[in-house]
């Protein structure tokens, strides 16, 4: 543990960076901090989520715009009402199933990355110190941090497209490899990541490392099930969201469905995996 939080994030109001579902963070120039989203927060983005594909299922081929402040309003109107109807009956609606889901993922995926991965390459540097108040953005204002994590330059999702309209394709090629490189990683460490999203996964000079660990998991279960999925997939780049942007360079799809395809496969994982793989 540091004796003191780095100096700037005390000496200027952090932005706010992004958020999840769970969590809210907020970013000085090299670091983020996170504030975990209260309970009816979450339900109440939850229910806001579901009412919205809901009325995109209704509107076939239109998606729903979602602006920021009108969003926020919203989530502020939901959470009202979540907050007067009792929590126990919110757990009996699949909303509450929903949540429960995310929060055991969450605080698994958070203990397997502990146990595994915390100081390795594969996640961003995390630094403790005593506890500390710091000004953000918007509500609440302030928060009391005691940890704080590298900022990343970009996700994942954002470098590669941003390489891709600056026509800069072959750096996009080394890019993916290098992600499938840290899953790779990650095998060797005993654990698997069920979500493949590239927004889950943040760039910093030449590394690529997992930002959320929610899908991670030993339960090789599962990963035969993930596994058996992804090897059913004709085109693993168009599954990825890739289609549009290697749209105009099928070799470069090619080449990454084939390396694809030899490495997400239950040989090659066992083969990285620590220990004999045990079904759960």
């Amino acid at each position: 543990m540091q004796l003191h939080a780095p100096a700037e994030l005390t000496t200027c109001r952090l932005h706010r960076l992004g958020e999840g579902i769970g969590k809210v963070v907020y970013a000085s120039e090299h670091w983020v901090v996170k504030r975990a989203r209260q309970p009816s927060e979450i339900l109440a983005l939850i229910v806001i989520w579901k009412m919205l594909r809901r009325l995109e299922r209704l509107l076939p081929g239109h998606r729903v715009s979602r602006p920021a402040h009108q969003f926020h309003f919203l989530r502020v109107l939901v959470q009202a009402l979540v907050r007067v109807v009792p929590r126990g009956l919110w757990m009996m609606t699949h909303a509450g199933e929903v949540w429960r889901t995310y929060r055991a993922r969450d605080q698994h995926g958070e203990t397997l990355t502990r146990e595994h991965l915390a100081g390795t390459p594969v996640v961003p540097r995390t630094i403790r110190f005593p506890p500390t108040r710091v000004e953000v953005d918007g509500w609440p204002g302030y928060l009391t941090v005691t940890e704080a994590t590298e900022r990343m330059e970009a996700t994942l999702h954002q470098r590669l497209h941003d390489l891709a309209a600056a026509g800069r394709l072959e750096e996009v090629e080394v890019w993916l490899n290098r992600w499938l490189a840290l899953r790779q990683a990650g095998w060797q460490r005993g654990v698997f990541s069920l979500d493949t999203h590239l927004k889950n996964f943040g760039v910093t000079g030449d590394r690529v490392v997992l930002l959320d660990p929610g899908g991670l998991t030993q339960d090789w279960s599962a990963i035969e099930k993930r596994l058996t999925y992804e090897g059913s997939v004709a085109s693993p780049h168009r599954q990825l969201g890739l289609g549009t942007l290697l749209r105009g360079h099928p070799e470069i799809a090619r080449r990454f469905d084939a390396h694809w395809r030899a490495t997400v496969n239950p040989a090659t994982v066992q083969h990285h995996w620590p220990t004999p793989a045990v079904r759960t």
